[in-house]
């Protein structure tokens, strides 16, 4: 039965997830012409299967609903640990049993790469996290116009929800960001308003090393150091003695992205060290770096064992970043030459290769397209090809011109399975099988997975 043109109460079936990780279902409705088509509706904190009675909230044309009553729940289906959950945009599926979380991962890999016409069966199971909770190595926080200090809420990124905890962040984090809500709270400090442009708070950023117990703590503001900071600093160097960095970062940009005009370091120096694979990295409060470094280890060593690097052979990284897979290729291959656009990412690349000892790696600031043909023209055609793209994919040009390079092995560590599976797609009229698909789950309690795979030209 379809829904009348002014009603937006429905019954309907979880059908599976959309690229949020929301439920999604089909439901039957008339337009104000009285056609009735099939519309797809979201409906976050559902699973697959389930039987809701929702009904669409406003702004109607994004079609997403709300659960008014749970007619059939799933067996997956557990309490949310985190007080915040149901409205904090952070995390997604803290309503799914962790069995249940990488059951779906592995399914969303899956069928991204069979709508591609790739064998399913080449999928392995997610490999799961070591810890399903403060796994995280950073956090970027917003205060609201009260001062308040939190995460956007679900669905509305003009509303933030303070926070009192975050079960996804490291110990050490969740303390220092309390700190400085409260010390934003005890001097009445304005947060920026995103609709009058006024205010003096904008974010937050907190990074921490497990591996050095090293802390940086970033305040991205509109105007220049306030007084009131002297006391902030004196709280963290006394009760925070693992922040090395301590940043005021001036950002009066419109947009709401988190970047830097000005900054100033009030305590320590303006970056802290990391560690992952056996390599130390330099990290800035711009910095490119894997979230979860436990996991992030799994994604070296499994793209290492794919890509079986061999001493006499040359390699190219495709999006290099700060240079996580090309260090640890480099110790294995003759020559190697990373390719990122970020400037700032190809100069800490460089520098945190000579921090390492690593003589046989060079980088090249540019754009993947015309970056692979400088680099192929000066440095020669692989042997081996790594990429490790944004989210949004190398996209077909890349692809094609890698493809027409004809490297014997290509692995490609993914984000996003979506634009993975058309992304390979792409290789295959250049001779190219995807032999194994390997999920590592990087962010428990979302909907988010990376992979490692491996294709070989036939």
């Amino acid at each position: 039965m379809a829904l009348k043109y002014n009603e937006n109460t429905f019954t309907a079936t979880i059908e599976g997830f959309d690229k949020h990780g929301a439920g999604k279902a089909s439901i039957r409705r008339e337009n104000k012409h009285g056609k009735v088509r099939k519309e797809t509706v979201s409906i976050p904190y559902t699973i697959p299967g389930e039987r809701v009675r929702a009904t669409l909230i406003p702004p109607y044309h994004k079609k997403i609903a709300k659960v008014d009553e749970w007619l059939q729940t799933d067996r997956r289906r557990v309490e949310a640990d985190c007080p915040h959950f149901g409205k904090c945009g952070g995390c997604t599926w803290q309503h799914i049993s962790y069995e249940g979380q990488l059951h779906y991962k592995t399914r969303l890999v899956k069928d991204a790469i069979k709508a591609q016409g790739f064998d399913e069966s080449l999928v392995f199971d997610t490999i799961p996290a070591e810890s399903e909770w403060g796994y995280r190595n950073k956090m970027e926080f917003t205060f609201g116009p009260d001062g308040s200090l939190g995460l956007h809420e679900l669905n509305k990124f003009n509303q933030i929800i303070p926070l009192t905890t975050c079960l996804i962040a490291s110990d050490p984090m969740v303390r220092v960001t309390l700190e400085v809500a409260d010390w934003a709270k005890r001097h009445k400090l304005s947060g920026y308003n995103k609709e009058t442009h006024q205010g003096l708070l904008r974010h937050l950023l907190v990074r921490y090393s497990r591996s050095t117990d090293e802390m940086m703590v970033v305040i991205f503001a509109t105007e220049s150091v306030r007084p009131e900071i002297e006391e902030l600093k004196a709280i963290i160097s006394e009760k925070h003695p693992q922040v090395k960095s301590f940043q005021w970062v001036i950002n009066r940009q419109l947009s709401d992205r988190v970047q830097a005009e000005a900054s100033e370091v009030l305590l320590g120096r303006d970056f802290i060290y990391d560690t992952l694979a056996g390599f130390r990295y330099r990290l800035w409060l711009d910095t490119f770096f894997q979230t979860n470094p436990v996991q992030a280890e799994k994604l070296v060593e499994l793209a290492l064992k794919m890509g079986e690097p061999k001493k006499h052979e040359k390699m190219i990284d495709l999006f290099c970043g700060v240079g996580t897979f090309s260090l640890p290729f480099a110790q294995k291959v003759k020559e190697l030459a990373g390719i990122e656009i970020v400037d700032t990412s190809v100069q800490s690349a460089r520098r945190n290769a000579k921090d390492n000892g690593v003589d046989n790696a060079v980088f090249y600031t540019s754009d993947a397209r015309r970056g692979l043909t400088k680099v192929v023209e000066e440095f020669g055609v692989p042997n081996l090809f790594l990429l490790d793209p944004p989210r949004s994919g190398a996209g077909g040009k890349v692809m094609r011109r890698i493809g027409r390079l004809k490297p014997d092995r290509i692995v490609y560590v993914s984000c996003n399975p979506l634009t993975f599976a058309t992304d390979i797609k792409e290789l295959v009229p250049y001779g190219y099988q995807l032999e194994r698909v390997q999920p590592v789950d990087l962010f428990p309690q979302t909907y988010h997975v990376e992979l490692v795979s491996l294709l070989t030209r036939k």
